[in-house]
């Protein structure tokens, strides 16, 4: 396995959520290694376009082995802001952009490769082609090893996928968010060997308070006790036992619910029993 189960997310350590310091970073990097999180999942525009050289700081002066952790990041994603000179949220996919923010990323993470290297999200005027020859002189140049994409449709992913190998799709998933489970997007990424990363996995059942979420909650109470398990540990199970073996990425930085999630890797739950959550997520029996 190229990733471990569980991927930390770093989207809220920095100024977008938590603020960690130099210190409390490299303290939650060691113990998510330790507890065999050792995939950290990043962006370029996380804290604003900060959030990478914070983590990279605490990285290069961490007694962490580079071949011991995967590091992955995104790109494509032009915000407004400080950091960028731009008039408009927009999306740039050009060769050049390309490259450039991917040894972006490497300088800012204190690394000389990407373990994975994802486009963030599909522009509708990306040219495969011109994404096809970036990508491969990242992978000649030896600065990234893996490719993959983010919120990709499957028309999307075969329309990259006919030029480069995709390994990656990282789509949001959950419970309360499983139309990829639906619409083709699992099943084309079964079929192609592409691997499958669910970000925002507990979805809105701890978010909202609506007849869906009420339903879900009771459900999840009548399990606790036959799993001797939390109800966000029984979401993440739900999850995980799709055949297509999706990673979640995790985004808390608490040490306590890292533990829970980590635990949750080793629930199994009987087949119709997922088929009780989802029904109580759907508000009605499967057709």
């Amino acid at each position: 396995m190229k990733y471990s189960r569980l991927i930390a997310g770093t989207m809220t350590w920095g100024s977008w959520g938590k603020q960690l310091s130099k210190k409390e970073i490299e303290a939650l990097m060691n113990f998510c290694i330790t507890n065999h999180i050792t995939t950290f999942d990043h962006a370029d525009i996380y804290g604003g376009y900060t959030t990478e050289a914070n983590f990279g700081k605490a990285f290069k002066d961490a007694s962490i082995k580079r071949e011991d952790i995967q590091l992955i990041s995104k790109c494509g994603i032009q915000l407004q802001g400080d950091a960028r000179n731009n008039t408009v949220k927009h999306y740039n996919y050009s060769k050049d952009y390309i490259i450039w923010s991917a040894e972006e990323s490497l300088k800012h993470l204190e690394t000389e490769y990407l373990d994975l290297l994802l486009l963030h999200r599909p522009s509708p005027l990306m040219v495969a082609d011109e994404i096809a020859e970036a990508i491969t002189i990242l992978k000649k140049d030896g600065k990234i090893r893996d490719f993959g994409v983010s919120n990709f449709t499957p028309s999307q992913m075969d329309m990259i996928g006919l030029r480069m190998d995709i390994d990656v799709n990282q789509i949001e998933y959950s419970l309360t968010e499983h139309a990829a489970m639906h619409n083709g997007t699992l099943d084309f990424m079964i079929t192609n060997g592409i691997k499958p990363m669910a970000w925002s996995p507990l979805g809105s059942v701890f978010k909202d308070d609506n007849e869906q979420t009420r339903r879900i909650h009771k459900q999840l109470g009548a399990l606790m006790d036959k799993y001797n398990a939390t109800e966000d540990q029984l979401l993440l199970a739900w999850i995980m036992k799709h055949p297509s073996q999706i990673h979640p990425v995790v985004g808390t930085t608490t040490k306590e619910r890292l533990k829970l999630a980590i635990e949750a890797t080793k629930i199994e739950l009987e087949l119709e029993d997922w088929f009780l959550i989802l029904e109580a997520a759907q508000g009605c029996e499967v057709p």
